[in-house]
């Protein structure tokens, strides 16, 4: 495996890049922030992604996709996380867009994986439960069978981009207990649905998530995505696409970190000396640039692993979060003790990569979860 950009993927990067300078700078994001808008994030903006064919990366194209992979992908949103854009890859394309292309029936996907793609329709997926931490078979939310209809009952928490969602992706319990893997089903409903309500949650890092409850939530046998009771394999499989789509994110994030502090070093008189000068920031500085270079080839090797599939892709994907975790982590902290005061106000915007970092650690699992599923997957 070789962990390098071909000529066409450092392409794509640069223009990722450009296209997020010119179009989202940070300035958007607080903007974004203080106007209070619920969604969060510009429906025009990820039109004019998706137009570029960002949207439409990791799926084939014969379902209307770019037929590349999450090796592109990443580097899409990497530079997504640079700048903090909100725009809804990770919850919309990535999980609900996976979700119906791994498991979705035709007729579902011809319905709405092409609206993914192209921008017209966001699709989310409530896979948390409140209580869950991160097992991803702690689902308490029923689907009863009804003739041939199934009746929803149940809440689901912290649903990424759900928020201005044409539809949500429900991961029920059809049989079984909370906790096991058998007896899940994932069922496609509408936002519009009788007894599906949407509350917008408040992060610290501002995104878009809610929480859903559903009260009595009818649904055809059609709106089955794969089959019935068998749901939890499919549910893993899109949550380690999402995370390794996620640690992208980190890893455009703390690299952004890393330079606001870099130039903070070279600019900074204290008692008219530069600060890069003192070699004990120095050394700090180093260390953070080489757990981001760590973390950059864990991105690079987990996506990779994913488009060949590598039969040692769940462990790449925990590799991953678990480095990205605790890198995005240690590189915001030391962004904020080197920026000192200043550091800590709403004025500079390196704050605003420590609470992204916080948030993103927690989200599918944080580096000791991940660690210990590193370990488990390779029988230690």
């Amino acid at each position: 495996m070789q962990l390098v950009l071909n000529e066409d993927q450092e392409l794509i990067a640069k223009t990722a890049r450009d296209f997020v300078d010119e179009h989202s700078p940070v300035s958007r994001f607080r903007a974004l922030r203080d106007s209070g808008e619920e969604v969060g994030y510009s429906r025009a903006l990820f039109k004019e992604m998706a137009e570029l064919g960002w949207a439409g990366i990791p799926f084939d194209e014969k379902l209307g996709g770019a037929g590349m992979g999450f090796a592109e992908l990443v580097l899409i949103v990497e530079a997504l996380g640079r700048n903090l854009a909100p725009e809804p890859f990770l919850g919309g394309v990535t999980m609900g867009g996976c979700a119906l292309a791994l498991g979705g029936e035709s007729g579902l996907r011809e319905a709405w994986l092409p609206g993914v793609i192209d921008a017209s329709k966001i699709v989310a997926l409530a896979h948390q439960e409140a209580g869950g931490r991160y097992d991803l078979f702690a689902i308490g939310t029923t689907a009863e069978a009804s003739g041939d209809r199934y009746i929803l009952t149940g809440e689901k928490t912290q649903v990424l981009d759900a928020v201005g969602a044409d539809a949500v992706i429900i991961p029920a319990r059809t049989s079984g207990q909370s906790g096991d893997r058998d007896g899940i089903t994932l069922f496609l409903v509408e936002t519009n649905s009788k007894g599906l309500a949407i509350e917008r949650q408040t992060r610290l890092d501002y995104r878009n998530a809610a929480v859903i409850r559903l009260e009595g939530v009818e649904c055809s046998a059609t709106s089955v995505l794969g089959n019935v009771g068998e749901g939890g394999a499919l549910l893993e499989e899109v949550i380690d696409r999402a995370t390794v789509v996620l640690c992208a994110e980190m890893l455009g994030g703390m690299s952004e970190a890393f330079d606001l502090t870099l130039e903070y070093l070279k600019t900074r008189d204290q008692f008219g000396v530069r600060i890069g000068t003192f070699q004990g920031l120095q050394h700090r500085a180093a260390k953070v640039y080489m757990e981001i270079e760590l973390a950059r080839s864990t991105v690079m090797a987990a996506s990779r692993a994913l488009d060949a599939g590598d039969k040692q892709t769940a462990q790449l994907v925990s590799l991953a979060k678990a480095r990205c975790s605790d890198a995005y982590i240690h590189a915001t902290n030391e962004g904020v003790q080197i920026f000192a005061g200043v550091g800590m106000t709403d004025e500079y915007d390196i704050g605003f990569y420590m609470k992204r970092a916080r948030a993103s650690e927690l989200t599918f699992g944080d580096a000791a979860f991940h660690r210990d599923r590193w370990a488990k997957l390779g029988n230690y």
